[in-house]
Formats: C-alpha cells, structure tokens, sequence
C-alpha cells in the first residue's frame, strides 16, 4: 500500500496554501505541540478529536452518533487543523484535508511522550482535553494501545488514507528530528 508521501521541505512549501490539515499519530508521538505550532503560525483554527468531539467533561465519553455530528460539521468549515486519529471518522475527516500529517514515532518515544506528559500535566487538564478531565498516569490497556498502535492501527490508517483520500499529500515524521527540521523551514520561509 502506498500514500503520496511528501518531505518536509515539500510540505514547508504547501503549508501557506492549505486551509484544512489533519495531524495523526500514536498518542505520545507529538501530535499536539506541533498541531499548536502550526495553527499559530499559519492562523488556523485548533480542533482537537479527543476536547472538541471525543471526550465530555470528567472522562465521559460522547455518543458515537452526537461525535460524529460535531465532526461532520466541523469538516464543513472552510479552514481547520484537525489533531487526533479516531479511525471510526477518518470518512469524515479525510476527503477535506488538503494535507495530511502523520506523526508515527517510534514506540518508545510515543510511551516517553505519554509518561512525561503524564508527570508535566498531572492533576491539571492539557488544552487539548475537555474540561474536567484531569491527567492520569497511563493505565495498563492506554500502554497496550501506544505498544500495539502501529500493528494494529497503522494499516487501518494506511487503508483509509488511499480508499478516502487517494490523492492527498501526506507527510510522514518518523522523529522528533523530522518534526523539528519541519517546524524550522516553517519558522524561516526562504
């Protein structure tokens, strides 16, 4: 299976004109820090699958259909960056993305990722969460979900990437060096 993968200096290039980026990935992996990057340099506004569709107030989880909706309607809107995964919307979410950015980080930089995140944030709620719903210490099936995210997830992703959106851009950050080369050709257009 193959995507229209892109470097980072072509996607520093696309990423002025694009109204509508989706930034996937393994929890962990730096999907939020560099979805904030990029809305505050490119002006677009932040949605966040797990604050603003996937999780009410106190680790409540909203009705499939009622999320659905919300993303629906989001999608619709002229201009977006989208953070988070949620394969049962990639439907949704996939044909209106001009730029797909998948952050598919090794494992263990996605499990130091949560645990640090986890110690940074702990007590309090991360701006990419809804109200209430405080930082925990990963528990033993959100480990086994990061540990088993690129056997089990990745080729579901790789299936809707080409049945949804067979002919967008997708970039491809393997480390936390690509992601910064990326956010450095951002930070100085030539």
């Amino acid at each position: 299976m193959s995507v229209h993968s892109i470097t980072p200096e072509d996607a520093a290039r696309r990423l002025p004109d694009c109204q509508r980026i989706l930034v996937i990935g393994c929890s962990g992996g730096g999907k939020s820090t560099l979805s904030l990057a990029l809305c505050r340099r490119f002006g677009l506004p932040f949605l966040s699958m797990d604050r603003d569709f996937f999780w009410l107030p106190g680790w409540v989880k909203r009705e499939k259909a009622g999320e659905r909706a919300l993303i629906a309607e989001a999608v619709a809107q002229q201009r977006w960056l989208m953070d988070g995964t949620g394969s049962s919307s990639m439907d949704l979410r996939l044909p209106r993305a001009d730029l797909v950015i998948w952050v598919r980080m090794p494992r263990w930089l996605c499990l130091y990722g949560v645990f640090s995140r986890a110690l940074r944030h702990r007590g309090g709620t991360r701006p990419e969460m809804a109200p209430g719903c405080l930082e925990q210490f990963p528990d033993r099936e959100f480990l086994s979900y990061i540990w088993h995210f690129e056997k089990r997830f990745s080729p579901l992703i790789l299936k809707a990437l080409q049945h949804y959106a067979p002919d967008c851009r997708v970039l491809i950050l393997k480390s936390r060096g690509e992601t910064a080369r990326l956010l450095d050709l951002i930070s100085h257009p030539d």
